[in-house]
């Protein structure tokens, strides 16, 4: 029997299915999607998956809702098809901001679509930069939890010298910062929040950023309001230049417009999510595949 991993993709990110296959040295598996007339999702898988071990990526950003439920029937038809193994690449896992109930009649979505996942059939997940770390726990089957700060500070370092410091933007990112400023050999500094009313926030910065190239790190930019305001103190403050290193890029509402009149000089992202055509012409995004970080997570599973 062939061991070479099989390779399905949902609609969501086709581009990054084909990269990883072409790293890999294998073809893209067909498979057939579509909706019935009254909007139901349909798929057929069109190649044998008996006794193989099956790799199918989805992306569960832009359209997440669609992009979950497509996910979750592929995985049911490969279960159905006898495959000996299901593995799940969701490079970017949707959902993971209610990890916790902070108050009540809050649900926990972050543990509802690990127990979706794990019900259809998934025998392993592999998933990038997670929002909080205690998503991975939710989990009945083994995770996979790449990092991206690695691959990011690999494209930044000639830019920003010696003289550099990572800024993280809020405290829910320090952990990242602090990852990132390892890998770059830096200091870390931490932009504090302070609600002064609802409508006033006052934020302040820890630690000494004057006449250094600064570098934020986080793990999304949805709005980008948090990324912008941070770029814009940090240069306040002082800062010879102001860069960005994120995983995620969703880029919702006016997030791109924000971005570009900002403070930043550039904004480095991966691939986790599609690139929409705005994104794609971009001469201030700077963008970086994750293709090779999959291919190589795939080969530690067979």
């Amino acid at each position: 029997m062939d061991c070479s991993p099989v390779f399905f993709t949902g609609s969501s990110h086709k581009d990054l299915a084909l990269e990883t296959c072409k790293e890999l040295g294998i073809p893209l598996s067909p498979i057939a999607l579509g909706t019935f007339p009254d909007g139901e999702i349909s798929v057929e898988l069109l190649q044998n998956v008996q006794g193989q071990n099956v790799f199918v990526l989805q992306s569960l950003a832009l359209n997440p809702n669609q992009h979950l439920m497509e996910l979750l029937i592929i995985i049911d038809a490969l279960k159905r098809s006898s495959a000996k193994s299901i593995t799940a690449i969701i490079p970017y896992l949707s959902y993971c901001r209610q990890d916790r109930r902070n108050k009540p009649g809050v649900p926990i979505t972050a543990k509802l679509v690990a127990n979706l996942l794990s019900s259809a059939g998934i025998n392993h997940l592999i998933t990038f930069d997670l929002h909080s770390d205690q998503v991975e726990g939710f989990f009945e089957v083994p995770v996979t939890h790449l990092r991206c700060q690695e691959l990011l500070s690999q494209q930044i370092k000639p830019l920003i010298g010696d003289n550099s410091i990572v800024v993280a933007p809020d405290i829910g990112s320090i952990k990242i910062a602090e990852t990132m400023a390892k890998q770059l050999h830096t200091g870390l500094a931490i932009i504090k929040k302070q609600r002064n009313s609802a409508l006033q926030v006052e934020m302040s910065l820890i630690g000494d950023i004057k006449g250094k190239n600064v570098v934020i790190a986080d793990d999304l930019c949805s709005t980008a309001g948090t990324l912008v305001t941070a770029a814009k103190l940090c240069r306040d403050l002082g800062a010879t230049d102001v860069i960005a290193a994120i995983t995620h890029g969703l880029f919702v509402k006016q997030a791109l417009e924000k971005i570009h009149s900002s403070s930043l000089s550039s904004l480095w992202i991966t691939n986790t999510i599609p690139f929409l055509e705005d994104i794609s012409q971009s001469k201030k995004i700077m963008k970086i595949s994750t293709a090779k970080m999959i291919a190589e997570a795939i080969k530690n599973l067979l």
